[in-house]
């Protein structure tokens, strides 16, 4: 008798995390490999957010918050998404949960039934599609290329569409891609959501503040698609708060109220000394923390200027986030001193045994000829990953 259910069955592990533990592992054998794997800021948390949760411990802010988050923390969030994203919401939309994983999946679970579509436009976050898998519901493939930014187009979209979508699931600024999508193509995407009022928009923006060209948009600031949207947003990339894990989406009333039901079942009220921490945050003047953003944007500077030469690479400049994702089917199909590469799996492990720099493979990004480099390292690391690289595949032998 099988004891796994064929909800697990159909998951697959998260490759983010395999290569990440390869990683571990080859360190802890004495390899001295560099990682490029997780997308995790390498900074620590800014003072002021730290003092704000030992001020939390000492008021002994200590047990269950409400099951949405603190009152307070939800009114923060109201303001800051007005603030910088010109969205008018109310503490009652806001569901503060942890991490915005879980902000996702509490949508998802809301609002998914078995054989429901999701489209997710290629590439996309490592767990959108296993999240989809896990409600129950199919993903519906839209394929971008480095060659339009990685973007989606609204006539792609629409050809997506179908009597059993239900929604629209992806992020912008964009992990992997690091790719945005401007205020006119969003427009443009809003427009055909609003023909369907079945489908929900799931916006991830935890990538918001990390834009280096241009300013951010919300597609929930178009008003056609205002009761359609579910933002989702978070602490960890802004404010270097990965494992405070804090997350929050703002719905429409209907949506927002589901969402609470799911979490209240499921964890109930996030960490409470994180939640009184990401009030002091959200307060903040932005252009505290834009010291971070400054440093990610050298840093990719630095990095595109290597990694435009490396053999077989075609890279776009990317223009938010803090990810390259270079096209790499130079050399899919190909056997590389004996290794036979059929896909981007293969060739990251490929540069992480030989090279010994850690990459993620793009099959799970939904792209089988990219990779993804994370660049949330410092310059002394990328500088040498990108040396490794490049020395290893001028002197490999292809056939």
């Amino acid at each position: 008798m099988e004891k796994f259910s064929n909800r697990l069955n159909r998951m697959s592990f998260s490759q983010t995390f395999v290569m990440s533990n390869k990683v571990r592992q080859m360190k802890a054998e004495g390899i001295d490999v560099i990682s490029l794997t997780l997308g995790e800021p390498d900074f620590d948390v800014p003072k002021n957010i730290k003092e704000a949760a030992f001020a939390a411990i000492n008021n002994n802010f200590s047990h269950y918050s409400p099951v949405p988050g603190f009152l307070d923390l939800r009114e923060a969030i109201c303001a800051k998404l007005k603030r910088d994203n010109n969205l008018e919401y109310n503490a009652s939309q806001i569901c503060v949960s942890n991490g915005a994983k879980q902000a996702i999946i509490n949508v998802l679970a809301s609002i998914i039934n078995d054989g429901d579509e999701v489209i997710l436009p290629a590439p996309y976050w490592v767990s959108y599609d296993e999240m989809v898998k896990m409600m129950g519901g199919k993903s519906v493939f839209v394929e971008t290329s480095i060659d339009t930014e990685f973007k989606m187009t609204a006539e792609q979209l629409e050809k997506a569409i179908t009597p059993n979508t239900k929604a629209l699931l992806y992020s912008s600024p964009c992990n992997p891609s690091g790719s945005y999508y401007t205020y006119e193509e969003l427009e443009s995407i809003a427009n055909v959501i609003a023909k369907y009022p079945q489908i929900t928009i799931i916006s991830d923006e935890i990538y918001e503040f990390i834009n280096y060209e241009g300013k951010h948009t919300s597609i929930a600031e178009f008003q056609q698609v205002y009761e359609q949207t579910a933002v989702i947003n978070g602490m960890s990339k802004a404010f270097a708060m990965t494992g405070w894990r804090i997350g929050y989406s703002a719905c429409p009333t209907w949506l927002a109220k589901a969402c609470e039901k799911i979490q209240g079942q499921m964890t109930s009220g996030a960490n409470t000394m994180a939640q009184k921490a990401s009030i002091t945050a959200l307060q903040t003047d932005p252009a505290e923390y834009r010291f971070m953003i400054e440093e990610f944007k050298k840093r990719r500077d630095l990095v595109f200027s290597l990694i435009k030469n490396i053999p077989g690479f075609k890279v776009n400049y990317p223009k938010a986030a803090f990810y390259f994702f270079p096209d790499i089917s130079f050399y899919i199909g190909k056997t590389l001193n004996g290794t036979l590469i059929k896909d981007a799996d293969d060739f990251a492990m490929f540069l992480l045994e030989n090279a010994h720099v850690g990459t993620v493979g793009g099959v799970s990004f939904g792209n089988p000829n990219c990779i993804r480099f994370s660049y949330a390292a410092s310059e002394k690391e990328l500088t040498e990953a990108m040396r490794r690289i490049h020395e290893f595949l001028e002197k490999v032998e292809i056939s």
